[in-house]
């Protein structure tokens, strides 16, 4: 592994020089090194997904839908392979595999990304056969979401205890808030059970979300990338006592690594969009969106900022707020509040071009970014 290699050339003078500057090196290496991946292997993946007629399938039971989007009928899906095959590889090459965090979060993204692949391709095999949109069913998938958020939640704090217990200095089960002073003397501690049911809602409310905003070429995969650039900070800050003390953030014995899963994600995120760009070669599908979303609430739950991810994510939170909005308003008047849910169907539907729709959302996501990042300094 290349983590090997810069270990040994920051390390000759010391281990001390191998710090927070080898994890924001190897964050920025493993971005660029996932956004080269993507743009090398993109063209032969789309191709034998086309060969493969893994095609976007229509929805039997929205016509409305259908209408809006026929023109992608033959664009492939589960392009969410590509996203995954590099961000999987800049980690193995540029992360620290035996930091605990690093390893929890390649099952995070394997977990969701089965899940995605077998979703994507049970909707696609129903189709060809004329049976409608299918898929896994809706308690299936929460099912194995919960599964995962109950797992990964319940490994982080037994792992956290374990590294208190041994006396290092670690936070990971504090309740730490926006805009709020974190006092190393003075806070307030979750138990196993509220930490795993944080764990649980998270995973399962943020891969969901980033699913239904995976509507429009180029936008769930240009808002993953201002999304996940302030959490490579956030990481970075966080795995450093030094720094976390400075801007009153919680210090986690080992955080500063998943800098470089954040850093893999942005750079894969980024390579797609050169494909999933208006007029979009591929779409990631659920192959993509759930385990990008679930790494988002992983790493946000592991350096204790689960209320800002509210924030980074504020685009995501509002496209899963406006579907549930519509259908609670639905079934209970008959009525709709939007000409179409998730919400940016209905700016489309009231005259914005697709390419205004993606390119105003990626604004807001980048101002969330921004918002966010400022919190650090305004406690």
């Amino acid at each position: 592994m290349i983590y090997h290699l810069l270990y040994y050339l920051f390390s000759k003078g010391g281990a001390s020089h191998y710090g927070y500057e080898s994890v924001m090196l190897r964050g920025l290496l493993a971005c660029l090194t996932a956004f080269c991946i993507v743009f090398l292997i993109g063209p032969r993946v789309i191709k034998r997904l086309i060969k493969a007629r893994v095609g976007d399938v229509p929805d039997f039971d929205r016509t409305d839908y259908n209408e809006l989007v026929r023109h992608k009928a033959n664009v492939p899906t589960m392009g969410g392979v590509i996203i995954l095959a590099a961000l999987i590889g800049s980690v193995l090459l540029f992360a620290d595999l035996t930091n605990f965090y690093v390893d929890m979060a390649l099952v995070c993204v394997v977990w969701l990304g089965v899940l995605g692949m077998v979703d994507d391709g049970l909707k696609l095999t129903a189709a060809r056969r004329g049976l409608g949109r299918d898929g896994l069913w809706s308690y299936q998938k929460l099912l194995f979401q919960f599964g995962l958020g109950v797992l990964l939640g319940a490994f982080i704090y037994k792992h956290g205890q374990a590294a208190r217990t041994s006396g290092q200095t670690t936070f990971f089960d504090v309740l730490n808030l926006p805009f709020v002073k974190f006092n190393p003397q003075e806070h307030v501690t979750l138990s196993l059970g509220i930490f795993i049911l944080v764990s649980v809602f998270l995973v399962t409310a943020f891969s969901n979300a980033v699913n239904l905003t995976d509507g429009m070429d180029g936008l769930a995969s240009g808002c993953l990338v201002a999304s996940s650039l302030p959490f490579m900070v956030l990481t970075l800050i966080a795995g450093d006592e030094e720094w976390a003390g400075y801007l009153l953030m919680p210090p986690i014995r080992g955080a500063g690594e998943l800098t470089v899963v954040c850093g893999a994600m942005a750079g894969a995120c980024l390579g797609f969009l050169w494909y999933n760009a208006h007029p979009a070669q591929v779409f990631m599908g659920d192959t993509g969106s759930l385990p990008l979303g679930g790494l988002l609430a992983f790493v946000a739950l592991v350096i204790r900022q689960e209320l800002l991810l509210f924030i980074v994510g504020g685009v995501f939170v509002m496209e899963a707020l406006s579907v549930m909005i519509q259908v609670g308003y639905f079934k209970r008047t008959g009525r709709r509040v939007f000409k179409m849910a998730p919400i940016h169907h209905h700016f489309h539907l009231l005259g914005w071009r697709e390419s205004q729709v993606v390119i105003r959302f990626w604004l807001l996501a980048v101002l969330c970014a921004l918002v966010a990042l400022v919190t650090i300094k305004l406690r």
